[in-house]
C-alpha cells in the first residue's frame, strides 16, 4: 500500500473515556429520529467485506457469525457488507441478484435482531461492479488476450505479416519499446489486468447501464426488504460502477456524463427507481466519496453538490467516504487482480499508523463537515454519517456536538473491538482494545482472505467457542467480553 514520505509513525491512545453518566447524556448515546431512520444512538459500522459467504454468494453459518458478533455490542446501525446485484460469479462475496437468496438473508436479520434485543438498525449495502481480470502473464497476454490491430501494424512495420507473427514480434519488445506501440489501456491490460469503465461505451452492456441498473439496484431492493432488513445503503463510492458515473473523470456523451448535472444523472434515477419498489416508509441512503483524492477527479465541491441533489431526491441519510480508486493502484502480481486500495486515494480511504502530520485519525471529518453544511444551508435536515479514523469517544462526541456530523462510523475500529459500544455506555471505555491502525485486515480483504483483526485473531484459539480460519491459525470471531470479567 502507497505510503506517505513523511513516514510518520502514530500510536493509538486515549486520555480519558467517560463515565457511565457522562455516556447517558452524551450526544453519541443520543437517540436520532428521522424519517425512516430511527437510531437508538447516533453509532454506526460501515460495510466491511469479510470473505465469509459462499462461492455461490449464500449466506453462511460464519456470516450470521460475524454480523451477530457486531450486533452484540449493539451499535446503532450496522451495514451488511457490499452485496452483488448481478447474478453473476464473484467468489465468496454476498449477493442479492435472485429471490433464492431472501431464505439466507432472512436468517442472518433474524440472528442479528435477536442478537440486538432489536436495538440495532440493520441495512445492506447494494453494489454493482464491472469486469476486471488478473494480470496476466506477459506471453499469455501477447498470444491470447491482445487484439491486433492495424495500429501495432504500422507501429512495427508488419503491415503484410501474419497475426502469429506481428504477436511474436510483441512478446519480443522491451517494456520502453511497447510504451511506443500499445496504446494507454493496452499497456494498462498488460501492466494491471484489463478493467472495464463505464466510458467503454462501445460495449453493448457498457452502453446500456443507464437502462439496465434501476432495475437490477430496485429488485435487489425488494428482496432485501423482504429479508427483513431495516433498509438499504446504495454503494455510489470508491472505485465501482455507481461511483464511476459520480467521477469528474466520467466523460461519457449520452447524458450521462461531463457536467455534475449529468453525472449524478443515473445515481438520481436508481435511487428513484429503488424508492418506487420499496415504498415511501423504508430507509434508503447512499455511501458516496467526499472526496475522490485521485489527478482530475472529483472533490468536496462536487460532494457538497451530489449531497444536495440526493437529500433533494428524497435519500434517507447520507454516509460518506473518501478514495479508494483504481487510478493509482498498484500494480498487482502476475495472477493477482489489481486492488483499488494500494495508492494514495487507498490510503486516504484506510490511512495507517505510517502516515504524514496529519496522521491517520479523523482524515474525512472536516470534507464530511463541509457537505453536511452544504445540505444544512440548503434547506435539509438529511442525516450525514462521518467515517474514517474515529476510534475514541471524544473524537465522536466532538463531531456530533459541533455539527460535523449527525452519526459517527467506526469501521476498523469496530473489527478491533466489536463492544466498543457497549463498554463506553456502560462506562467501562478504558477496557476497549485500540485498533492499531496497522491495516492487517487490508492485508487479509487484498488477498481475498477472510478478515479477522491482529489484535484478536490469535487469542484463546483452544477456546471451547473458537471458531477458525480456513488457515487453522486465526479466530474467526473476536472473543466475547463480559462486563466485570465474568
Amino acid at each position: 500500500m502507497w505510503k506517505p514520505p513523511e513516514r510518520i509513525k502514530y500510536q493509538t491512545t486515549v486520555e480519558q473515556w467517560p463515565t457511565k453518566q457522562e455516556a447517558e447524556t452524551s450526544h453519541v448515546y443520543s437517540a436520532l429520529s428521522a424519517p425512516n431512520l430511527s437510531l437508538e444512538q447516533r453509532t454506526w459500522i460501515p460495510a466491511m467485506v469479510p470473505w465469509r459467504a459462499s462461492e455461490e454468494g449464500d449466506v453462511t453459518q460464519n456470516v450470521i457469525d460475524w454480523y451477530v458478533r457486531f450486533a452484540e455490542g449493539r451499535p446503532g446501525a450496522l451495514v451488511v457488507e457490499a452485496t452483488g446485484i448481478r447474478d453473476i460469479p464473484s467468489g465468496p462475496l454476498l449477493r442479492i441478484s435472485d429471490d433464492r437468496y431472501i431464505a439466507g438473508l432472512q436468517r442472518l436479520t433474524d440472528a442479528v435482531k435477536e442478537a440486538s434485543n432489536g436495538r440495532t438498525r440493520l441495512l445492506i449495502q447494494l453494489i454493482d461492479f464491472l469486469t476486471i481480470r488478473r494480470r496476466p502473464e506477459a506471453e499469455a497476454f501477447f498470444m491470447r488476450f491482445l487484439t491486433v490491430t492495424a495500429a501495432h501494424r504500422r507501429a512495427l512495420q508488419m503491415e503484410h505479416a501474419s497475426e502469429a507473427e506481428v504477436r511474436q514480434r510483441l512478446a519480443s519488445l522491451s517494456d520502453t519499446t511497447l510504451e511506443a506501440v500499445l496504446s494507454l489501456r493496452e499497456l494498462e491490460s498488460l501492466r494491471q489486468g484489463y478493467r472495464e469503465r463505464i466510458t467503454d461505451t462501445h460495449l453493448s452492456a457498457v452502453a446500456a447501464l443507464p437502462e439496465t441498473l434501476p432495475t437490477l439496484f430496485s429488485q435487489a431492493a425488494k428482496r432485501a426488504k423482504a429479508a427483513g432488513f431495516d433498509g438499504v445503503e446504495l454503494h455510489y463510492a470508491h472505485a465501482y460502477t455507481m461511483a464511476s458515473f459520480l467521477s469528474a473523470t466520467n466523460t461519457r456523451t449520452d447524458g450521462y456524463g461531463g457536467s455534475r448535472e449529468q453525472r449524478v444523472r443515473l445515481p438520481l434515477e436508481v435511487y428513484e427507481a429503488v424508492r418506487a419498489a420499496v415504498g415511501e416508509d423504508y430507509a434508503v441512503g447512499c455511501r458516496f466519496l467526499s472526496d475522490e483524492t485521485i489527478a482530475f477527479g472529483s472533490d468536496v465541491d462536487d460532494a457538497c453538490f451530489f449531497a444536495r441533489e440526493f437529500a433533494r431526491a428524497g435519500m434517507d441519510f447520507l454516509s460518506l467516504s473518501r478514495g479508494g480508486k483504481f487510478d493509482d493502484a498498484k500494480q498487482p502480481k502476475v495472477g493477482w487482480a489489481a486492488y483499488p486500495y494500494t495508492g494514495r486515494s487507498g490510503y486516504e480511504c484506510m490511512p495507517s499508523y505510517v502516515s504524514d502530520e496529519q496522521g491517520p485519525w479523523g482524515r474525512n471529518t472536516e470534507p464530511v463537515a463541509s457537505v453536511r453544511n452544504a445540505v444544512r444551508s440548503a434547506g435539509f435536515v438529511t442525516p450525514v454519517i462521518s467515517t474514517g479514523g474515529i476510534h475514541s469517544f471524544d473524537q465522536a462526541e466532538s463531531l456530533l456536538a459541533e455539527g460535523k456530523a449527525d452519526v459517527v462510523g467506526l469501521a476498523r475500529q469496530a473489527l478491533a473491538d466489536p463492544d466498543w459500544f457497549e463498554k463506553v455506555r456502560l462506562g467501562h471505555g478504558e477496557e476497549v482494545v485500540l485498533c492499531r491502525y496497522s491495516n492487517y485486515c487490508e492485508g487479509l480483504d487484498q488477498k481475498h482472505k477472510q478478515v479477522t483483526c491482529e489484535l484478536w485473531d490469535r487469542a484463546a484459539l483452544d477456546a471451547p467457542d473458537a471458531v477458525l480460519a480456513s488457515d487453522g491459525k486465526r479466530r474467526l470471531i473476536a472473543p466475547k467480553w463480559f462486563p466485570g470479567g465474568t
